[in-house]
Order: C-alpha cells, then structure tokens, then sequence
C-alpha cells in the first residue's frame, strides 16, 4: 500500500462533507457516543458505493443520466429533511443527554442514507481506487478491497475524532440557549447547501 494511497485518502477523508457535517451535528446534540454511533452509520453508507465499484456496476451508473439523476434526487431530498431535522432538533439531531437504542438505530441509519443516497460516491470510488491498483502485481480486485477497508477504517476514526471535538465544545455550550439555536441553524443551511451542491451536480 503506497504513502500515496494513504496521504491522499487522508485529505479527502478529512475534506468537511456530509458525513463530517452530521456526525459533528450529532456530536453537538447527544455528545458520546452518540456521535461514534453516527461515524459507524456514515462509513456503512459508503459500502455500497466500493461495492458497485469493485463489480464495475459502478461505471453504468456513471453511463446512465437517468439513473443518476434518480438517485440524486432522493439525495437532494434526503439532506433537505436533514436540514428540517437540524432546525426542529428532530431524528437523530435531536439534543438528548444520551443516545438510547432507538435512537441509536436511527441515528445509523440516517448516516447510512445520506452517503447511500449520493451517486457522486460511486462515481467518485470508480475514478479514485484504481489508480492505486499495482498493475504489475496480481489480484487487482483484491487489492481494491483492501483499499476499500483502508480508506473506511480512516474515514470512521477521521470522523471520530470530528465528533470528539464538537463533543468538548458542546459541554462548554450546552447551557447557553441562544448558541445551541444558532448552531442548529447553521447546520440546517449546511445540509441545505449540501442539497443545492448535490442537486447540481453532473456527471
């Protein structure tokens, strides 16, 4: 495995998105561990896109508008409910001192959705493995699994540890009323502006 392969996925890995966007929103809500919860949901979400990668099924989606634009329609809708969520203190955003287990099932799933939800992942999978892949060396497809575990094991401690930070700074603000609304704002037009990117995006 090259330092290349690891440098690169790192700054990726660590580029603020959607999975970065909720797991520290949940952070900010139900603190630990909740937020190892979220992480966990976000880097499943990112399964199914190595998986229709490593199959090539990856490809005709990046060939085929249509089914494209489906999916990122259900995207665009996804994050806007995500949005409504982050305002109302709802779901899996709502401000609780502690995650029971219902609300740790959902708040896997609403992680799972959000990176399930965007075919950009898949597109993005397709280009970004194999230019890792030695071609010199036998089992190409094993070798892009165990980028693929690489890369998820980086992207759940990378995610982590956004969700410890926003942890400690929600203890120092969960007593103050004003800050947690206007928090709860921003991460509302954070996941609306992720809606807006999403929903013009191309192939």
């Amino acid at each position: 495995m090259s330092p290349d392969f690891l440098a690169t996925s790192f700054l990726v890995v660590l580029m603020p998105g959607t999975g970065v966007l909720y797991t520290v929103s949940v952070a900010l809500g139900r603190g630990f561990p909740a937020y190892g919860v979220a992480a966990a949901g976000c880097t499943l979400g990112i399964t199914p896109h190595i998986a229709l990668s490593l199959s090539g099924a990856a490809a005709v989606l990046a060939a085929d508008p249509v089914a494209f634009t489906a999916l990122k329609v259900l995207g665009v809708c996804y994050l806007l409910y995500m949005a409504v969520s982050a305002l109302r203190a709802t779901g899996s955003l709502q401000v609780a001192p502690r995650a029971e287990a219902a609300a740790a099932v959902r708040t896997v799933a609403d992680g799972v959705f959000l990176n399930l939800l965007n075919p950009k992942l898949s597109v993005f999978f397709l280009a970004f493995l194999p230019q890792f892949v030695d071609p010199s060396a036998s089992g190409a497809l094993q070798q892009m699994a165990l980028l693929s575990a690489v890369f998820m094991a980086m992207t759940f401690l990378v995610f982590c540890v956004y969700g410890a930070a926003a942890d400690w700074t929600r203890r120092r603000l969960l007593g103050d009323g004003r800050a947690m609304t206007a928090l709860r704002w921003l991460f509302a037009a954070a996941f609306a502006g992720l809606a807006v990117r999403l929903a013009t995006a191309s192939l």
